[in-house]
């Protein structure tokens, strides 16, 4: 049998944020909001960036990767995404293909949970990938939402 060219990944991450639901559910749902922390810092350059938050809704995004990025440094990647549910300050969960130069690389389903604590809100985010051809693998996409989340992080003490 020949070796699949597919490899599929599920993971979980968790963290904890001292303030309410409505706010983290805010930084998902304001495309300011969402733009400073998912795109707008590091060493890459946004070129564009449209959102429609809302169930059937989307968003796109272009970036060029900076020097970090390794072999793909200066290239395009873009990120399409398309909302399927929604539920104010408890739920969100998203479909998302990602492509490099106009090739798509990885498809993947999110979902994001807030659960209200008695010190602020528990955060779960579920991750469902198929990583294609050329892709940056389930390792670092893992990373890249680690580093993402501490990014929300960091826009939620503001």
């Amino acid at each position: 049998m020949e070796k699949p060219s597919t490899i599929h990944s599920t993971f979980v991450l968790e963290r904890s944020f001292p303030v309410p639901p409505e706010k983290v559910f805010q930084a998902f749902s304001d495309p300011e909001i969402k733009k400073r922390w998912n795109y707008g810092s590091g060493s890459h350059t946004l070129l564009e960036h449209k959102s429609n938050f809302g169930v059937g809704g989307g968003e796109t995004a272009a970036v060029i990767l900076g020097d970090n990025a390794g072999p793909v440094a200066g290239k395009t990647m873009t990120v399409d995404i398309r909302y399927q549910d929604i539920v104010p300050n408890k739920r969100v969960v998203w479909a998302y293909k990602m492509s490099m130069e106009g090739t798509p690389f990885s498809a993947s389903l999110a979902t994001v949970e807030l659960l209200k604590t008695e010190k602020g809100t528990d955060l779960i985010l579920t991750h469902q990938g198929a990583y294609f051809e050329n892709a940056d693998g389930p390792e670092m996409r893992k990373g890249g939402w680690t580093e993402l989340l501490g990014k929300l992080e960091k826009e939620l003490a503001r």
